[in-house]
């Protein structure tokens, strides 16, 4: 007999915008990247968990290529996590409790060889990440707009040694209404393609 760990249904936020056609645990539907963030610190104790959860996410040859930098709203570094972002993000993001940039190491460590799945692998860090994030009630959402031509130089991250892969906004959720005007309306969890738009059975069609 299957053992249920997440015993919470869909929220109900979700609910009027998700509904799985199969049976999975609510926590992969309730999952989502709300912008809207109350503007309040963080605390460690909030927020290495979710790097915990990242920490056992599989990895080619167990390499772990993912590699976490943060600065939450009390560092010293925090207008410069910031200012990496697009206008944009930052009109937003600005009221995160921390800031994350993500980088994959881009060799393997037994060989030296080119760490073909650092990418794929990084991505399922950050899944975890996420979803512990959304066990937790938190908003984490997850950016490309920042400058990816200066991250490494900003953050003191070997450009030669590790890709920058993304930047995550974590924080405390807040009221849509604290969003400026032209964000509020998309402040909902977005749908997803049916199963037989992105799965094949044998052959692509």
């Amino acid at each position: 007999m299957s053992q249920t760990y997440y015993s919470r249904s869909l929220d109900d936020e979700i609910s009027e915008h998700r509904d799985p056609a199969h049976d999975v645990d609510p926590l992969f539907v309730n999952r989502w990247s709300p912008r809207a963030m109350a503007g309040d610190s963080l605390a460690e104790d909030d927020l290495l968990p979710l790097f915990e959860a990242a920490r056992w996410a599989p990895s080619a040859f167990n390499n772990q290529h993912w590699r976490f930098v943060y600065a939450t709203r009390e560092d010293d570094e925090w207008e410069s996590f910031l200012g990496l972002l697009n206008e944009a993000n930052r009109s937003w993001a600005r009221n995160a409790g921390a800031l994350i940039a993500v980088f994959s190491k881009v060799t393997l460590e037994h060989n030296g060889e080119s760490a073909g799945t650092r990418s794929f692998d990084t991505g399922a860090a950050w899944q975890n990440l996420a979803l512990e994030g959304a066990r937790r009630d938190l908003a984490v959402h997850p950016m490309a707009g920042f400058d990816w031509d200066r991250i490494h130089e900003a953050l003191g991250v070997p450009e030669d040694e590790f890709d920058a892969e993304a930047m995550i906004a974590v924080g405390e959720r807040a009221d849509p209404e604290t969003l400026p005007e032209d964000l509020k309306e998309h402040e909902k969890p977005s749908g997803r393609k049916p199963l037989d738009e992105i799965v094949f059975s044998g052959q692509f069609e």
